[in-house]
Formats: C-alpha cells, sequence, structure tokens
C-alpha cells in the first residue's frame, strides 16, 4: 500500500514537472515570438518604403526590387502597392512610405496643403482619354453630357478641363471621381461610364477591347508623371543616401528595360499589373529615362491649374 501511494506521489511530481515545463516552453515561445515581431516591426520602420501602382511607369521600380539592383545590406526597399491614386497620397502625407509614384498636380497640391514633398523622378507615364465603344464617341466636342472618369485634384482632372476647353462641348460633362484604376477600367468594360483616363498597361487594354482614343497626353508633349519624395525624410542624412541608392537601381533598372525592351519583363507585368500575356505583346515599347526631376514648363502648367482651378 505504502509502495502504490509512493508510485502515485512520484507519477503526481513527474506530471506537474512536465506541466510545468510545457508552460514554460509555451511562455518563451510566447516571448520568442513577440521579440521577432517587433524586430520585424522596426526593420519595417527602418527601411525605405515607395508606394507603387499597377502601372507601368512603376515597371523600373518593380524590376529593382525583383532583381536587387542596390546592396540590400545598405538600404531595404520596400514596397506597398496601391490600386489609387489617392491612396498614394494619404501614405505620403501620413508617412507610411517615403516616397511614392503619383503625378505633378497632385504633388503640387499636396504641397499647398501642407505636405511638402520633391519629385525627384519624372516618369514615362501618359494618359489617354478612352471613349467607351457604344458611346460612340468619335471628337471631344461630342463629350457634351457625358462622364469621365478622373481624379480630383490630379492630372486627369486638369487634362478633363483641358478637354472641355478644346472640345467647347454645348452642354456640361461631368466629371466622375473614380480613384480605383480596376473599377475604372470595369465601368469601361460594362458600359457604365463614357470615358475613362487611363495610363499604361490600363490603356492598352481598354484599347483592345475596341474603345478608340480621344485624346494622348503623348502628342500634348506633357511628362506628368513622377515619383515625388517626403522633403521631411529625405533631408534626414540616412533617408538622403537611401534615396541616392534607390535613384542608382532606378536608372540601372531603366537601362535593363531599354537594352531588352519591355515584353522581356512580361513575367514582371503579369505578377505586378494583373495584364494576360496577349496584352503584353500589344504594349508599346516604351523608353525608360534615367532619374530626373521633371522639366520646369510641366510643373508650372500644374502650378497655375491649380490656381486657376475653383474645384
Amino acid at each position: 500500500s505504502l509502495s502504490i501511494m509512493r508510485r502515485i506521489s512520484i507519477y503526481i511530481i513527474l506530471a506537474t514537472l512536465l506541466f510545468c515545463a510545457c508552460g514554460e516552453t509555451e511562455e518563451a515561445k510566447r516571448m520568442r515570438t513577440k521579440t521577432e515581431q517587433e524586430k520585424l516591426r522596426a526593420e519595417y520602420e527602418s527601411a525605405f518604403k515607395i508606394g507603387v501602382m499597377p502601372t507601368l511607369d512603376c515597371l523600373p521600380v518593380f524590376l529593382l526590387k525583383d532583381s536587387l539592383f542596390y546592396d540590400s545590406t545598405k538600404v531595404d526597399i520596400r514596397l506597398k502597392m496601391f490600386n489609387a491614386q489617392m491612396d498614394c497620397d494619404t501614405a505620403l502625407i501620413g508617412g507610411s512610405v517615403q516616397g511614392s509614384v503619383t503625378d505633378i498636380v497632385r504633388a503640387e497640391r499636396l504641397i499647398t496643403k501642407g505636405t511638402s514633398v520633391s519629385p525627384e523622378i519624372a516618369t514615362s507615364a501618359y494618359w489617354q482619354l478612352i471613349a467607351n465603344k457604344k458611346s460612340r464617341l468619335k471628337d471631344l466636342s461630342q463629350l457634351s453630357d457625358k462622364m469621365v472618369a478622373m481624379t480630383r485634384y490630379s492630372a486627369t482632372n486638369m487634362l478633363t478641363d483641358l478637354v472641355v476647353k478644346r472640345g467647347k462641348t454645348r452642354y456640361p460633362l461631368y466629371q466622375v471621381q473614380i480613384n480605383n484604376l480596376f473599377i475604372r477600367l470595369e465601368m469601361l468594360k460594362n458600359n457604365e461610364i463614357d470615358a475613362v483616363w487611363l495610363t499604361e498597361p490600363q490603356a492598352t487594354q481598354a484599347r483592345c477591347l475596341g474603345n478608340n482614343v480621344l485624346m494622348d497626353t503623348q502628342k500634348e508633349l506633357m511628362q506628368l508623371g513622377v515619383f515625388a519624395f517626403r522633403d521631411k525624410d529625405i533631408s534626414q542624412p540616412k533617408r538622403a543616401k537611401e534615396l541616392e541608392a534607390f535613384k542608382r537601381a532606378y536608372d540601372n533598372a531603366c537601362d535593363s528595360i531599354n537594352k531588352y525592351g519591355i515584353k522581356h519583363y512580361s513575367p514582371l507585368i503579369e505578377k505586378y499589373m494583373s495584364v494576360d500575356k496577349e496584352t503584353i505583346k500589344k504594349l508599346p515599347n516604351i523608353k525608360f529615362e534615367h532619374s530626373a526631376r521633371p522639366k520646369f514648363a510641366d510643373v508650372d502648367t500644374a502650378r497655375k491649374w491649380l490656381r486657376n482651378s475653383k474645384k
């Protein structure tokens, strides 16, 4: 009887020790997970974050990231994907990114609203006003009483005002704010809008569906796309060095795209822009220029429009 009691006691002690050991292991695991999460959070905060969109002007950035055209031990570049330009600008305002793709009009608007940014890199982006094929629009003057999808206080807003002026429409044209690129394209496909402003590759997708181009900024000799960076960030020595490293990697990516052609990077375009192979085959072979600030004439045009705009 005593022997049995002694055995039971030993079993109880062993079970207790085992339970305690398991408890300590779980606690240690939780602490380790918490420490790892804090480390990852700190690394992310320290990283050089860039806002991008599923558009062709971001191809050099996608390439430099995937091909590591930079020393990752010196600069940790992270990309944040957005489907709407307004979301890119919100990220710039809030400081969750150091820089982002945008356009000159939006960048100048941010400055007037208190977020100081520098448009450090002019991009190859161009915009096309594409009419719904069922609307049978062939001329700007036919846009009377029609709906055009754009983004407020952006290049597309400024361009729509230019369309109204040139087209001398008899009745007002309705500017409808549709910020998400994919929703804009879907509305065109579903005949829910008369015309939309699109850049590449979405413009090629729309043209492939039989919709026609009413206006093309390439013919206007306007270069409105930019990557803008927060002055508050890039004025810091660490961020300034990261920006220089980013620019060098960007230039290397541009050289590579210009050498091999856009279609050589079909997998990247498919991955980041949700475009099928057939559309990629029909993309124009755009030349990508090295990082340089936008022309003063384009900046001045944006500033004047913002001053004169009563919206």
